[in-house]
């Protein structure tokens, strides 16, 4: 309990400090992609189709060099992603070193964050991937067998080590009609959740994949979508703040399945940026590459 209240002070300080540290015009936000290396073989996702045995990655003082430019650019909040990042044996320390500057999110497939504890303590957010309450489901969109029970022991070990676990779901066909029922589930447990849509875009010339077309997971009954996402909304209304989708997104994505309205802008390079292993940075990736993030302040 003491660790977890730690933390919590930690975070809102963190988050306070964020907020004064905020430089207008400038991005905020970064996603950035360590590693290519996958462990798992997930359905809609190409980025362990691409991995190779010898991955071209920039090393732990390279990152911490980057870190400190994305810092110097007005940066706030990070994500550091993969494939699994968790698979780089130097993750600690590029950990320790983002946790230092920014408010810092750690993506896992559920795999092994349990035993990477130590790895991870200095994250403010670890944020395990799963899609579904159903073991059999689950596996199939990760590929591998086990990882729905891999992914519940991580959430639980990470709890019970006073970290704060982030369950992540990719919103597809195969869990629409469940996720409102998986969303309470967590929430009801003191686990934060939060989504993503599956989306595969085939004429993308970006910084790189991290989708490939597949039709089973193509969201195909919109109306079921939009009130889906209206449920969502209502349940984090009333019942559920630990819903960290905020209502307004909600609800722009029940008006793009209900009536095919984007009610939003793009804010890719003056919101949030990604970075890619090799230390490339675009808005989106979706989007070509504007440069390096060594040179990101020359750019901005």
């Amino acid at each position: 309990m003491g660790r977890s209240v730690e933390l919590a002070r930690r975070v809102l300080d963190k988050l306070r400090a964020a907020l004064r540290a905020l430089k207008p015009g400038r991005p905020y936000h970064a996603q950035w992609f360590v590693t290519s290396r996958c462990n798992y073989r997930c359905r809609g996702c190409d980025v362990w189709l691409r991995q190779s045995s010898r991955p071209r990655e920039l090393d732990a003082d390279d990152i911490k060099e980057g870190l400190r430019e994305l810092e110097k650019l007005g940066v706030v909040e990070l994500v550091i992603t993969g494939g699994n990042p968790l698979l780089r044996e130097d993750i600690g320390e590029i950990v320790r070193e983002a946790s230092r500057r920014f408010l810092t999110t750690v993506y896992d497939n559920g795999s092994l964050a349990a035993d990477k504890i130590d790895e991870l303590k200095h994250a403010d957010f670890v944020a395990i991937s799963l899609d579904s309450l159903r073991p059999e489901l689950n596996d199939y969109i990760k590929g591998v067998k086990g990882a729905w029970g891999r992914a519940v022991r991580s959430i639980m070990v990470l709890k019970e080590e006073g970290l704060t676990p982030v369950v992540s779901a990719m919103i597809s066909q195969l869990n629409l009609t469940e996720i409102v029922d998986f969303s309470r589930y967590w929430a009801s447990r003191g686990v934060p959740v939060i989504y993503c849509l599956y989306y595969y875009d085939p004429f993308s010339e970006g910084l790189f994949g991290i989708g490939r077309e597949v039709d089973e997971l193509a969201i195909r009954d919109r109306g079921l979508a939009a009130k889906v996402f209206a449920e969502l909304e209502a349940l984090r209304s009333k019942e559920c703040p630990l819903i960290w989708v905020p209502n307004r997104t909600l609800r722009a994505t029940r008006l793009l399945f209900e009536h095919g309205i984007r009610t939003w802008a793009c804010t890719a390079l003056s919101s949030f940026i990604m970075i890619d292993e090799r230390g490339r940075v675009s808005g989106c990736h979706c989007k070509p590459p504007v440069g390096s993030v060594f040179e990101i302040n020359d750019i901005w």
